[in-house]
């Protein structure tokens, strides 16, 4: 049976108003903390990387810096090198300066690298190989003014022998035709071999000390005054012995055999007329030898003789 509560008189019940929701915010408030933790953490690796890559380029600043200026003083060192060098023998300068010379070449490259500020390790590292080809020319230039200095005394001291014993049997009691013999025999000095590389077909020529490259071999000296030989052609008889001890030796090229003053053969490898003037020097007389065969490397030693007398003498070393 339907009630009907609309009727008068009916049992009426209260009717209770609902209450809005509130919103819950707790979650807004985890992905803010959350996205604030998060920008805090980059920011503070980003300080860190950008830190890091700060000390790195100046790390490699200063790195670079200190490999050019170590550059800069061995290129320094080794101009010192070539100014010694010149100081030492002015034959060196023509060598030094000269524009179309390996040296010249290398100045001028590596002063391009060391005078470029934006220069790489690689430009430094190509700098410091032709700084050491530098000082290795110039360690081959010591030495052979070295070689040059000690063949130099070696042969005033020859020379004084020679001379000593000259002027001691120019002196002794023996017949006058002896004395005039002896006094008369020349004397060299200033005694210069020079193994020359011939290039262009023999249009240019450049000094070596390398055997395998070795074309010609030209031997220079001076003959000294002389108040008693009289005016006239002089012979002078050049022995060039290789490193194994042998004599240099062709026919076809003027080699023959003489005699020594002590009536002994004497092979020579070159005979060199000469026009003398009494009292009077010959300077710069010059002989090349040249030969079919290679030459040998080692020490090669020359010896002159004239009247039968060896009057000088020297080597040269061939690598």
């Amino acid at each position: 049976m339907n009630q009907d509560f609309n009727k008068p008189g009916a049992e009426q019940r209260p009717v209770t108003p609902q209450q809005p929701q509130k919103p819950d915010y707790t979650k807004v408030y985890i992905g803010i903390i959350v996205l604030l933790l998060a920008t805090n953490i980059y920011l503070f690796i980003s300080r860190n990387k950008i830190a890091s890559e700060r000390d790195n380029t100046q790390v490699m600043y200063n790195s670079a810096d200190s490999s050019r200026t170590a550059v800069e003083a061995d290129y320094n060192a080794a101009l010192v090198r070539l100014d010694e060098l010149v100081s030492k023998n002015t034959q060196m300068d023509s060598v030094i300066n000269s524009q179309d010379g390996e040296i010249a070449k290398l100045r001028k490259e590596i002063d391009g690298i060391v005078k470029n500020k934006n220069a790489t390790a690689a430009d430094l590292g190509r700098a410091r190989r032709l700084i050491n080809e530098l000082n290795g020319k110039v360690t081959t230039y010591e030495e052979r003014i070295a070689t040059l200095e000690k063949e130099n005394t070696d042969l005033t001291n020859t020379n004084a022998v020679v001379t000593k014993e000259r002027d001691s049997a120019v002196t002794q009691n023996v017949g006058l035709q002896q004395k005039v013999k002896l006094g008369a025999v020349l004397h060299a000095s200033n005694i210069r071999m020079t193994p020359i590389d011939l290039r262009r077909g023999g249009k240019k020529e450049r000094e070596t000390s390398k055997a395998g490259r070795v074309d010609v071999f030209r031997i220079v000296f001076d003959i000294d005054e002389n108040r008693i030989a009289e005016s006239g052609t002089k012979e002078i008889f050049v022995r060039v012995t290789s490193p194994d001890g042998t004599i240099l030796s062709n026919a076809a090229y003027g080699s023959g055999v003489t005699t020594n003053a002590d009536g002994q053969q004497l092979n020579y490898t070159l005979l060199k007329q000469i026009a003398l003037q009494q009292n009077q020097p010959v300077k710069n007389v010059t002989v090349d030898w040249n030969q079919d065969s290679d030459y040998k490397k080692g020490t090669y030693n020359i010896e002159l003789y004239n009247e039968g007398y060896k009057i000088g003498g020297g080597s040269v070393t061939l690598r």
